[in-house]
């Protein structure tokens, strides 16, 4: 929602401004097509051949963030701290038994209460992939934090490229924009004999390629590209909060403390309060019960 007030915002100051101090839009909407083709055209092939088909189709459904918003809300964060302490209190209860679960998790009784959670294939193989380790006595804390940061940046820097790729078009706009102009003007001077009312017109129009161009890059693709990246990073906290209650748990810290951690070390605006998810454990303990 916020997205879409944006871009009303947008149109509304730059042509409302220009309508305001006595402009008109004839010459604009007359221009606008065949600039948008050689503008939107030449942007659209320049990424196209700086891409390939997974990064493409990556940035046509990260677009969606823009309006969308995080994937994580602040109740996943705390459904995620109770899957983590049912786990983990499995693990030192019944270590043979936590195999199934961490296996199988599409199977698993404790994996199906939180369907949101399952559904995305990141977080459950850190889970899972971390859990099978420590249970093959690969449990060095530090050793596998190195891992596990090392193999989220490599998660962030792949979900990061959309950002980046529309960033890239953003910078080209401009470029491209007096690549229109110029193209107007060559056209104008080929009809320098005509009045100068025609000339006119048409030096406008062609200026209409520079404007087309540097509002583009500026006005949206460079804003949706920066909201990309933050709607990015902000999902980023969840997968770290698994680290944090992950790591804890192999410095054999009491589960409870586990998941406290986690729970301090997650982003304000997200994170539960300690009665909240006080509650929502004993719930969980009851239903098991």
């Amino acid at each position: 929602m916020i997205g879409l007030i944006g871009i009303l915002i947008i149109f509304a100051m730059v042509f409302g401004g220009y309508l305001a101090a006595g402009g008109k839009l004839g010459i604009i909407l007359k221009a606008l097509p065949f600039e948008m083709m050689m503008i939107g055209g030449a942007a659209i092939g320049a990424f196209l051949i700086s891409n390939d088909m997974s990064a493409i189709k990556h940035t046509a459904k990260d677009i969606g963030k823009v309006f969308k918003g995080p994937k994580w809300k602040p109740e996943d964060y705390r459904d995620l701290l109770c899957l983590l302490f049912e786990l983990l209190r499995l693990a030192r209860a019944n270590p043979v038994g936590i195999e199934e679960h961490i296996e199988t998790p599409e199977e698993s009784s404790i994996f199906s209460k939180y369907k949101k959670i399952l559904a995305d294939k990141e977080a459950i193989a850190l889970i899972c992939d971390t859990m099978r380790s420590a249970s093959m006595n690969y449990d060095d804390p530090h050793q596998v934090e190195d891992i596990l940061e090392k193999r989220m940046e490599a998660s962030m820097h792949h979900a990061l490229h959309s950002s980046h790729a529309l960033q890239t078009m953003a910078d080209g706009l401009p470029a491209l924009g007096i690549v229109a102009a110029v193209l107007g003007v060559i056209k104008t001077m080929a009809s320098i004999d005509q009045p100068p009312e025609v000339l006119g017109k048409m030096i406008g129009g062609a200026l209409v390629g520079t404007f087309l161009g540097v509002f583009l890059a500026y006005g949206l693709v460079g804003p949706f590209a920066g909201r990309v990246k933050a709607v990015v990073e902000e999902d980023g906290h969840f997968y770290q909060l698994i680290r944090e209650v992950l790591v804890a748990n192999l410095h054999n810290h009491a589960t409870n403390i586990c998941i406290e951690v986690g729970r301090q070390n997650t982003p304000s605006h997200y994170r539960p309060t300690f009665v909240d998810l006080e509650v929502a454990l004993k719930e969980m303990k009851q239903e098991a019960a």
